[in-house]
């Protein structure tokens, strides 16, 4: 028994020690990478035939609020493959699988959605749709912009940032993709699917918010001053 408990105090330790390492923090990049720039490639295809295969039948400033949209999703994507490649080291991290599944699901089901077959919708709904997406795509490009080096995956802390959007509310990434996906849950041939997929998405950004906050206020006591004045996700609300 003693020589077991030793042994996995030494795999743990061996573990933790790993993590800390440069090639261990470049490992992890990759996957959120990798999705950032397959799904980039996919929006500018889109963006290629919405350009070369305009519909006559569309309203000219609908057409021009969707070329802006698609622009605004692709330099979204585009920030976040930047974003993974040049954040710091952090400085702390949550502990645990369920951090970490968390994360994981959460990033990645939100790019779920968009695969799902769309459908044709009437003008004033596709107006909605695109303008979710334009708004929510907008605003989680100006959060990168903010974020900086700060950004992170998973729930671990390697700065904190309370000015531009995150004086409004914590999680404004959160927030904007959401927004943004949303709009895509519109306009979706499957809307029962997508919207419970969209329900599932939120559930997980909350476990993640609940998780980077415990871990930011470990690296950053004023932390718990900022989060007293504002809200997690939607100002004067949640």
């Amino acid at each position: 028994m003693v020589a077991a408990a030793i042994s996995t105090r030494l795999i743990r330790s061996e573990l933790v020690r790993i993590q800390g390492t440069r090639a261990y923090d470049w490992l992890m990049r990759l996957p959120l990478l990798g999705y950032a720039v397959f799904f980039a490639t996919l929006q500018m295809a889109g963006l290629a035939r919405y350009v070369n295969e305009p519909d006559p039948a569309r309203p000219l400033a609908l057409y021009a609020i969707g070329m802006v949209m698609r622009l605004s999703t692709i330099t979204f994507l585009l920030l976040l493959a930047a974003a993974t490649i040049l954040r710091a080291r952090p400085t702390g991290k949550a502990r645990g699988l369920e951090p970490r599944v968390s994360a994981f699901a959460g990033a990645f089901l939100v790019y779920v959605i968009p695969l799902y077959p769309r459908r044709e919708l009437s003008a004033p709904a596709e107006m909605v749709s695109t303008l979710l997406v334009l708004f929510g795509s907008a605003a989680a490009v100006y959060t990168l912009l903010r974020l900086g080096r700060s950004f992170s995956l998973m729930a671990e802390a390697r700065g904190l940032v309370t000015s531009g959007p995150y004086r409004l509310v914590r999680h404004p990434l959160y927030l904007g993709e959401l927004t943004a996906v949303l709009g895509i849950v519109l306009g979706s041939r499957e809307p029962l699917l997508a919207g419970v997929t969209w329900l599932v998405c939120v559930g997980l950004q909350l476990a993640r918010t609940s998780y980077e906050e415990r871990n930011i206020r470990a690296e950053f006591p004023q932390y718990d001053e900022y989060a007293a004045r504002t809200r997690r996700l939607i100002p004067g609300v949640l």
